[in-house]
């Protein structure tokens, strides 16, 4: 499917960072599945649409973390991003791995991460 666009979930629960998330995915030519702003809202959309990648805000409102998103994508052997403020050391260990992008972040750094993440191997 040669020029399809690559799909990425949000999972942000501010919705001025959301946006300017969502804003900034288009306009690296992204299309943008959700945002979702909770853990059920995102593993709904999992399961309901075809998603290419992931960027998990780590905290969401009242105490709920993104790690099941991220397991259920794990599982799936879809690729993601942690976005978080709170830096690397904030992140559960299971996900040592996973690349972090730490806000306040720029459209370069969103790029650079995006691409490593969903390069072919």
């Amino acid at each position: 499917m040669a020029g399809a666009k690559s799909r990425i979930l949000v999972v942000e629960d501010e919705p001025l960072v959301a946006m300017m998330i969502e804003d900034t995915l288009i306009a690296l030519g992204y299309d943008v599945i959700g945002p979702a702003a909770s853990v059920g809202d995102a593993l709904a959309l999992i399961e309901s649409e075809g998603i290419d990648g992931g960027l998990l805000d780590v905290n969401l409102g009242h105490d709920e973390r993104s790690y099941p998103v991220a397991e259920r994508l794990a599982s799936r052997r879809t690729p993601f991003i942690f976005v978080t403020g709170y830096g690397a050391a904030a992140i559960d260990r299971r996900f040592n791995a996973v690349p972090v992008l730490q806000k306040p972040f720029g459209a370069n750094d969103l790029q650079r991460h995006l691409f490593a993440v969903l390069r072919p191997a």
